[in-house]
């Protein structure tokens, strides 16, 4: 090959090469300058703590604009597992970790939450003993007249497996996933639990304290009314904590500062407005 042809050949891959580099520069300064600078924090798991987080979240924009939090309300074990996995920086639970998911993640209680006995508004029932409570998700009561109430059958309504708020009933009042009585009314979800109760004179379920309102009426516990100040107290036993769970390497600055944001007086007092009990 001539000396003329190599030299040719040798200026090509030379400009090929220059060009390739101001292109691939080119791509990084557009990557930059068309980045938004928006930190996104996704948080998934209990549809309890959802509904908060999703306040604290809409304030917390507010005042931090650059960060956009993401909630998906699937579930307190489906969340768990994806912090685990790291498909959700932060998993939501209602539920305390079990053992092997302790081991595995960082957990911060953000809030406290009541669980509260409900009824048809029109139920002459008001209030009710922890065992009663057992025996009638276990079926060993099965007519409100038992109760003092009307002669008419229990409609029990209960959570769907892997709920946070159904694990931690069951475990507060003491029975197991295989006790519950066969052909209770599986609801997904704290509204449509509520939305069942409301709509069926018969029906009993349990809900998170945060959706509470005129259409169910709340029993009474051991003669204990389902308040905030009586589960700080620890007056009434069906509470549990609303937590926030996170694996290390998966964590960031954003989802901390989020955190941060939540146990500040301001986050605290959002917990109080929305219904949950403050943690401080």
């Amino acid at each position: 090959m001539g000396l003329l042809k190599k030299l040719s050949i040798g200026l090509f891959i030379l400009s090929a090469a220059a060009l390739l580099a101001a292109c691939g520069d080119s791509n990084d300064n557009e990557t930059e300058s068309s980045g938004t600078g928006t930190d996104t924090v996704s948080i998934s798991g209990s549809t309890s703590v959802g509904p908060l987080a999703e306040k604290l979240a809409e304030k917390y924009k507010e005042k931090q604009s650059n960060t956009n939090i993401e909630i998906n309300q699937i579930g307190s074990s489906a969340g768990i597992t994806n912090a685990i996995s790291g498909v959700s920086q932060i998993g939501m639970s209602s539920r305390d970790l079990k053992e092997e998911e302790a081991s595995k993640l960082t957990e911060t209680v953000i809030a406290y939450d009541g669980i509260v006995v409900v009824t048809h508004p029109s139920n002459k029932v008001k209030d009710l003993t922890m065992e009663e409570v057992k025996q009638i998700f276990t079926g060993e009561i099965t007519n409100w007249n038992q109760l003092g109430g009307e002669d008419m059958e229990i409609v029990v309504v209960s959570r769907e497996d892997g709920s946070g708020s159904r694990d931690a009933f069951q475990e507060i009042v003491g029975y197991s996933s295989g006790e519950l009585i066969r052909n209770s009314i599986i609801a997904s979800g704290n509204g449509n639990i509520k939305t069942t109760v409301a709509t069926n004179k018969h029906a009993v379920g349990f809900i998170s304290f945060e959706y509470i309102d005129d259409s169910i009426a709340t029993l009474k516990i051991n003669g204990v009314e389902a308040t905030a100040e009586n589960v700080l107290n620890q007056q009434y036993s069906l509470s549990r904590p609303f937590l926030f769970v996170h694996k290390d390497g998966n964590f960031t600055e954003a989802g901390q500062e989020f955190i941060d944001y939540i146990l500040s007086p301001d986050g605290q007092k959002i917990v109080s407005e929305a219904g949950a009990i403050p943690v401080k």
